[in-house]
């Protein structure tokens, strides 16, 4: 059918949808020149209601060309009044942008998007808030638009939401992030399902790129989407005052009218678990666990590489002392509490009350660049190093078991090839050249062994039930957490 399908049917639905997009381009464009923020607050004029009608109906016919030739839509739309926020999920695909396309609602972007050609102008069109990744305060900045816009009495566009922040597969919803809730006021949760027989849909971190999910669903005689609009969800006193209970809620809601389960699993979770740095993590890393204390501790993902700088200093002038727990927290310089008491237990590998902070900092590192593994090697051999700037096999052990977050890891035969003049020592240019010769030493050295059938582990490639992504649903999450309430080393 594939074959058949890109030899006949492909290039025809290809060139009709891009010539829809460039068709759609002029009227976006005419209907953009000129708008300011107090225009875009006056209800539409009948010219651009007009440009509103035909736009909307270019765009259908654009995903017609797709295959998808009747859209399922359930239940009724609330007026902006009603709810100037639409929460979505699951979010799953790029095809997620057909609800947007169906109500021009405004959506969350990053500022560089308005650039792209052809489609930038199309986003300008329906006036959504842009995210700056230059701008540090950016966060702040597009938390307080969605506040404006939200508590605007319907004079905007309502703002459509996807509160997972990335694409999952949809055998769960992972958490909200509280941007959408922050605000306090109703939303109207809106539920996706693509029920097809193959599942080409699906555009996530492993699996399919971008250009061949679009060649597979093209290649489909027909793709079925539904789109259920719930009723509007109206917050408590309780939950305006607290966005992560109201995320919570809100997920719990549309969670039970897909007939899914729910994880703790964020999206700074996903990136760590399925980070494509030289190290990857195996299934029952303790580094998830790890990573959701230290959100949990109020350590701030936009200052957490700031924060590492300054633990590791603290850490290499304490060389290889030992602290307790009143000294960890003086350390962290964060009281004592149970998230803290939980944290210092990942790194209480022999229950004597003591831990090695050096090893805290290299979790840590881990966590804030999940993909940079040979930076959190680097600065692991700087914390291990002797006064010549060499580290031995027992040290090596240590650095990989925490960076892997796994109790035991066996070196030796990574050791050895990288002691290439059999010193019993490697200094960090040693280990970086052999990395370099060897871009998969992991899978080669360590992988090979330790992820084998033998060991039990896995590592974090296993494709999911679609065929697409890694399964974050709920019962692989309690079997990664098994080791987890356990201990780091």
């Amino acid at each position: 059918q594939i074959a058949f399908m890109t030899l006949t049917l492909f290039p025809i639905r290809l060139f009709f949808a891009a010539f829809m997009m460039l068709l759609a381009w002029p009227f976006a464009f005419i209907a953009s020149m000129g708008s300011d923020e107090q225009e875009l607050e006056k209800p539409l004029s009948w010219w651009r209601k007009i440009v509103d009608i035909l736009l909307k109906a270019i765009m259908r016919m654009m995903w017609l060309a797709g295959g998808f030739h009747w859209i399922n839509v359930k239940g009724r739309r609330a007026l902006p009044a009603e709810a100037a926020i639409l929460t979505v999920a699951p979010h799953s695909s790029y095809f997620d942008a057909i609800p947007v396309t169906m109500t021009f609602a405004s959506i969350v972007m990053k500022a560089e998007s308005k650039d792209i050609p052809v489609w930038g102008t199309l986003i300008k069109y329906i006036r959504p808030v842009f995210v700056s990744r230059s701008d540090q305060d950016s966060r702040r900045k597009t938390v307080e638009e969605i506040k404006r816009r939200a508590q605007s009495d319907g004079k905007w566009p309502q703002i459509m939401i996807f509160p997972e922040g990335t694409c999952t597969n949809r055998s769960c919803l992972i958490t909200f992030k509280p941007g959408a809730f922050i605000p306090g006021v109703p939303v109207q949760p809106v539920v996706l399902r693509y029920p097809n027989k193959l599942d080409t849909i699906t555009w996530t971190w492993q699996g399919p790129g971008a250009f061949e999910i679009l060649w597979l669903t093209l290649c489909q005689f027909h793709n079925s989407v539904e789109i259920e609009f719930l009723p509007v969800y109206i917050p408590s006193e309780e939950e305006r005052e607290n966005p992560v209970l109201y995320a919570n809620n809100v997920r719990r809601v549309m969670a039970e009218a897909l007939g899914v389960s729910v994880t703790d699993y964020t999206f700074e979770d996903c990136q760590l678990a399925l980070a494509e740095g030289q190290l990857r993590l195996p299934s029952d890393t303790c580094l998830l666990e790890f990573a959701k204390l230290v959100r949990s501790l109020g350590l701030k993902p936009e200052t957490l590489e700031d924060d590492l700088d300054k633990y590791a200093a603290s850490a290499m002038k304490m060389k290889k002392e030992k602290v307790d727990l009143k000294e960890f927290s003086a350390y962290l310089e964060f009281p004592v509490s149970q998230t803290l008491e939980s944290m210092f237990a990942l790194f209480d590998e022999n229950e004597d009350g003591v831990i090695d902070i050096r090893e805290f900092v290299i979790a840590l590192s881990v966590v804030c660049k999940p993909s940079k593994t040979l930076e959190t090697i680097q600065l692991a051999f700087q914390l291990y190093q002797s006064e010549s700037g060499t580290i031995t096999e027992e040290d090596l052990a240590h650095i990989l078991k925490t960076a892997m977050g796994v109790s035991q890891i066996d070196v030796t035969h990574l050791f050895r090839a990288v002691d290439e003049e059999e010193k019993g020592k490697i200094t960090y240019d040693d280990f970086y050249t052999f990395a370099e010769l060897h871009p998969h030493f992991a899978e080669d050295y360590l992988y090979a062994d330790q992820m084998g059938a033998k060991s039990g582990l896995e590592t974090s490639s296993l494709s999911a039930p679609n065929g697409i992504c890694t399964d974050f649903s709920p019962d692989s999450a309690g079997d990664r957490r098994k080791p987890l309430q356990k201990k780091l080393n």
